[in-house]
């Protein structure tokens, strides 16, 4: 029987979302020092807010709401991607830490594709 499901925590997106979020702020602080308040921080920034979106949108009542708030989320995991292009591309980040995180990101957005498609079912 699956797990019931009662809280955004309890989604698996967002504890996926949350896994980014951890390994992105651990991954950054080797990030030269200069870049603090431009990619560290647009970084940090977009995937902390894929984890955020995916909690409100949880907690909105309406579908419409919901659904609003899971496209914000996947739009941030865009916003992710390319800065994590841009970090890989200036070698702040090696292959195999790119390849980590932004799998892990494209996994993320699958299951907030699965999030939108169960709320549109229910419309």
């Amino acid at each position: 029987m699956p797990e019931e499901i009662k809280n955004f925590y309890d989604l698996n997106a967002w504890r996926k979302a949350h896994d980014i979020v951890l390994r992105i702020y651990k991954t950054t602080k080797n990030f030269p020092k200069e870049e603090l308040y431009g990619i560290t921080s647009q970084l940090r920034r977009a995937t902390a807010s894929i984890a955020a979106n995916i909690a409100e949108g949880f907690s909105r009542y309406h579908y419409n709401d919901k659904i609003r708030f899971y496209h914000n989320a996947r739009g941030s995991v865009s916003e992710t991607q390319n800065f994590l292009f841009l970090a890989r591309d200036l070698s702040f980040l090696k292959e195999k830490e790119f390849t980590e995180v932004f799998d892990l990101s494209e996994e993320v957005n699958k299951l907030i594709n699965g999030l939108v498609r169960s709320i549109e079912n229910q419309k």
